[in-house]
């Protein structure tokens, strides 16, 4: 076994991918979003016909899982806010990933269960 492997066996390693992957993702969300505000200074009309275009179900799927990107992101960036400046321990770190991954599913099901 490589010795460069080993790590990616870690649970900071897989937080690590998500926290990276999913600033990615939202940094390419983001002109979409700004172009949906420009939309709604367009006119009331232009953003109406944007917002009946949302009711689809895949751009609903989908706001489930920017909301998912945006809580994975966040609990990641609070993980690593822990880290630095709580402190590096070992056995604590495998419980703090825990804790990122269940703050992001629990925020990306309270919001999918309010969309329905």
């Amino acid at each position: 076994m490589r010795v460069g492997w080993r790590n990616r066996d870690h649970p900071s390693y897989w937080a690590f991918l998500v926290h990276r992957i999913s600033g990615l993702l939202l940094s390419l969300f983001l002109p979409l979003h700004f172009w949906v505000l420009g939309r709604a200074l367009a006119g009331e009309a232009a953003l109406d016909g944007f917002l009946r275009w949302t009711e689809r179900p895949l751009v609903k799927a989908s706001e489930v899982a920017l909301v998912f990107l945006l809580a994975a992101h966040l609990a990641g960036g609070l993980r690593l806010l822990l880290v630095e400046f709580v402190g590096w321990r070992r056995q604590a770190q495998r419980s703090w990933v825990a804790v990122a991954a269940g703050v992001a599913l629990f925020c990306a099901l309270a919001f999918a269960l309010n969309l329905y």
